[in-house]
């Protein structure tokens, strides 16, 4: 019935169209103001314009004053901190914390070895993701939803819990006990293995190790991405690719991943970020801070800036915000570049909304 009613219903032609808008052109300025401002219509879509905008610019302000005013304290100086006239911009611009920091708590070290561990975790984590995340979206096996269960329970279980597990596990690092059975009697004798495990702290082997197992920061997150990903991925590009000769390796390499490249650069971009800000890891497996400086790391005081006067906690409280900036400016460019990679993962992840 609608539909006919819709048929049979008058169409505005597009003739009658530019008749109308030349009929109202040709009237005089007050009929034409009255018409188009001094109406219901008007005030309506006004005001929620205007409820948007000042909707909008109350949340900006929300976000973006936090940031603005650890940017400020950054380049004020020592006596701004006690001036009451100061608030939101630096009376004596200095850029001594900035350099202090840079100098006394070795940025550059700090910059390189993080880069590094964040880029080599990040690729392992997303192959290997990528990996079994398809292996859960493709394939059928015995077990697959009791194995995928146990993948939601490491987003579930706090890394806490974990902490002296992880630690011991690599401090006194064995295989199924092989070092321990080879040091206690088969071979000691000729003095050829003089341990009974080994000491992986201190190094970037416990995250590459877990990196490569799949077993690393968030990565039950990113290979429940990934399947959601490849379960849309269409059967018949596989079925194809098998019915050409194509082993399973072969097919995955070569046909599926080179159409998951933005959904990889996601995954990407979220392990080498939170592998970048990691404080957790790099605390249980990095005890000696003298000898491994990472990103976290460099949040300190330097001794050079003296804090010992009236406005103690403010100044200090600023230092450590400008070592917080520093440690974020890297991922601010990265994110500028990869931004619209970042945006077509999310969107095809099927976990937006």
């Amino acid at each position: 019935m609608n539909a006919q009613n819709t048929e049979n219903a008058p169409k505005v032609l597009k003739e009658s169209k530019n008749k109308i808008k030349v009929d109202f052109e040709r009237t005089d300025a007050w009929t034409r103001f009255r018409i188009k401002y001094l109406s219901w219509h008007f005030v309506g879509t006004l005001a929620w314009w205007l409820f948007r905008f000042v909707l909008l610019l109350g949340i900006s302000y929300v976000i973006l004053l936090p940031f603005y005013t650890k940017i400020a304290s950054s380049f004020m100086g020592r006596d701004d901190f006690v001036d009451a006239t100061v608030k939101m911009i630096p009376k004596n611009f200095t850029l001594d914390t900035y350099r202090e920091i840079i100098k006394e708590n070795k940025y550059g070290e700090a910059l390189l070895n993080t880069t590094i561990l964040s880029v080599v975790c990040a690729l392992l984590q997303t192959l290997m993701c990528s990996l079994i995340g398809y292996g859960f979206a493709k394939y059928n096996f015995k077990g697959k939803k009791y194995i995928f269960a146990l993948v939601i329970f490491t987003m579930i279980v706090p890394h806490t819990t974990l902490r002296l597990s992880m630690f011991m596990k690599f401090r006194y690092f064995d295989i199924f006990g092989i070092f321990k059975l080879l040091g206690g009697g088969v071979i000691s004798s000729f003095k050829v293995l003089k341990f009974s495990s080994l000491e992986l702290t201190n190094s970037f082997t416990p995250l590459i190790l877990l990196s490569l197992t799949g077993l690393g920061f968030k990565n039950g997150l990113y290979i429940f991405m990934m399947r959601q990903f490849f379960n849309g991925v269409p059967d018949e590009l596989e079925e194809s690719a098998y019915i050409d000769g194509c082993s399973t390796f072969r097919t995955f390499f070569q046909i599926v991943l080179p159409i998951s490249i933005p959904m990889m650069i996601t995954i990407f971009l979220f392990a080498f970020s939170w592998q970048w800000t990691d404080n957790f890891y790099t605390k249980v497996f990095f005890t000696n801070t003298k000898k491994w400086i990472l990103m976290p790391g460099i949040v300190k005081i330097p001794k050079t800036l003296d804090t010992n006067y009236a406005a103690q906690n403010l100044y200090s409280a600023a230092i450590r915000n400008t070592c917080s900036l520093l440690i974020i400016a890297p991922l601010i460019v990265v994110y500028l570049f990869c931004q619209r990679y970042l945006v077509q993962g999310i969107e095809r992840s099927g976990i937006v909304g």
